[in-house]
């Protein structure tokens, strides 16, 4: 019976995993309804841990239940997305800073090499996105905070319901790197307060884009 119970949590742990991957891929966007057939279907698992990961969602806040429709991503209102990235710029504001006064040399490379990248992806937005995220994982990394890098981790859920990625075309795409770049040289120099003036307007930028995608 136990080893059973095991067995099940372990496939409701898959399928979970399964789901945050598809929702973080854009496979299933904020407003989708999450059916558990078709889920299970697309996502080669059964019903039983299809449903036990719809209700870790749903304790996430990233699923919500409505009645006569089922299980739903949540969309967020103009008002949470600001303050999300409220949020955001805290968190990274003072990783910057932090990072600015811990990261070794070696991690300094890693994230220009990440930055690189990121500037040569201008005809694929998942790639850039993908890469965006590993780029600022880096900085929080490089801080040495380990209670900064779960403060970080609890933006996670929120942040898969902003939706499809702004790293849409190349103009955007370039902007992000050019002020990546800004946060970099703030780095290598050891400059914590340029490195957190240049990574709050990153984010600054980022929400205005945001807001300007929503209001299209």
């Amino acid at each position: 019976m136990v080893a059973k119970e095991m067995q099940e949590l372990s496939q409701g742990e898959a399928a979970y995993a399964k789901l945050l991957t598809a929702i973080r891929e854009g496979t299933y966007m904020p407003g989708d309804r999450l059916r558990e057939v078709e889920v299970a279907g697309r996502l080669s698992l059964s019903r039983t841990p299809v449903r036990e990961a719809l209700r870790k969602l749903e304790s996430d806040g990233i699923v919500e239940h409505r009645p006569r429709i089922g299980a739903v991503i949540r969309q967020l209102s103009q008002g949470e997305v600001v303050e999300l990235y409220e949020m955001r710029l805290v968190l990274e504001r003072t990783a910057a800073e932090m990072a600015a006064k811990h990261a070794s040399a070696a991690e300094i490379d890693a994230l220009e090499a990440l930055n690189e990248e990121i500037g040569a992806a201008t005809d694929d937005a998942a790639r850039a996105a993908a890469l965006n995220q590993k780029f600022h994982r880096g900085i929080y990394l490089s801080t040495r905070n380990r209670f900064l890098l779960e403060a970080a981790r609890a933006l996670n859920n929120a942040l898969l319901l902003l939706g499809p990625t702004t790293l849409a075309d190349e103009a955007r795409i370039t902007v992000v790197y050019d002020q990546h770049r800004g946060i970099l040289a703030a780095l290598q120099e050891g400059d914590p307060s340029r490195a957190g003036a240049a990574a709050a307007e990153h984010l600054q930028t980022s929400l205005r884009h945001r807001l300007k995608v929503m209001q299209a």
